[in-house]
């Protein structure tokens, strides 16, 4: 019974405070997880071109996006310049390798590629990929090993690159259990591990649910466990802020209901790579998330 925690770092605010106060509480629970670093500017004030997108408005106005991120975060890469988180955090970054912790890659620029990945083109994924590797390597002195797409957004350009850059695995999307990703009719010689339940954020103000109740919605979604366990997305921002006791109801609950909390790396360790099934890569919607998402699609071959 394996749940894996991948803690999605978007911000220099979530990697200066959040990062820190995860490790404790994970620490605290003797739970391990993998923690994926936004590398290069935080620009997340220009997140305000969503507002022009489904569902974008009714999300900040349910999840109280000010009080979790800042002001000062809202206005990087607008009235502000957008800081270099990698050349900030590294010392932060680092620590939480040097605690026993997996690390690796989210994105250069979180908003950049959660706008523009889906339809981007060969050349602009190239370098977007190059940026964060050389930064992540450059911080921890050796290559990345795995990579979570900021936004759940990939394209096809980026899921062979994936493969050529050796990672390990990968876990950009969502979906049910451990897959091949197949493109255009082509299998990715890198398998994807997609989160497979919905996050804080996307079930507060749905249903009744706020932030005194999330941690049983959740829990009540993990009490009959998958086969090849659960991947579970926190946020630097949420979870290692406002959202913490229902985290830690979280990380609580999850063991009383026998599971091993642990980094995907220990479910990829698990797998028999040549059993996974092949999935093709889908665009579609998640409750309570705007625009679209990469999903794990049709079983192929």
């Amino acid at each position: 019974m394996l749940l894996a925690l991948k803690v999605d770092v978007d911000t220099l605010r979530g990697t200066r405070e959040g990062v820190p106060r995860l490790v404790e509480a994970l620490r605290g629970h003797g739970a391990g997880a993998t923690f994926l670093f936004s590398l290069g500017p935080d620009h997340t004030g220009r997140a305000i071109k969503r507002v022009f997108r489904r569902g974008f408005v009714g999300k900040v106005s349910r999840t109280s996006v000010l009080s979790h991120y800042g002001l000062k975060t809202l206005l990087y890469g607008t009235l502000l310049p957008g800081p270099d988180i990698g050349r900030c955090c590294g010392d932060v970054m680092r620590s939480v390798r040097d605690a026993g912790f997996e690390a690796g890659i989210h994105c250069w620029d979180h908003v950049r590629w959660q706008d523009r990945a889906a339809a981007a083109d060969a050349a602009w994924t190239e370098r977007e990929l190059s940026l964060a590797c050389e930064r992540f390597e450059e911080v921890f002195g050796v290559p990345a090993k795995v990579h979570g797409a900021a936004g759940w957004q990939t394209n096809a350009h980026a899921l062979r690159k994936t493969q050529r850059l050796g990672f390990d695995y990968c876990s950009d999307t969502r979906g049910t259990r451990p897959f091949i990703p197949v493109c255009a009719g082509e299998a990715v010689d890198c398998p994807q591990l997609p989160t497979t339940l919905p996050t804080l954020d996307e079930l507060i103000g749905a249903d009744g649910i706020d932030a005194s109740n999330v941690a049983q919605a959740v829990l009540s979604l993990t009490a009959r466990p998958p086969a090849n366990g659960h991947v579970y997305t926190l946020h630097a921002e949420l979870e290692g802020g406002r959202l913490a006791p229902a985290f830690e109801q979280l990380l609580a609950g999850w063991k009383a209901q026998g599971y091993r909390l642990v980094p995907m790396r220990e479910i990829r360790a698990s797998l028999n790579i040549r059993s996974l099934p092949r999935n093709e890569i889908a665009s579609g919607s998640v409750p309570g998330r705007s625009g679209t998402l990469a999903l794990q699609g049709r079983a192929v071959g």
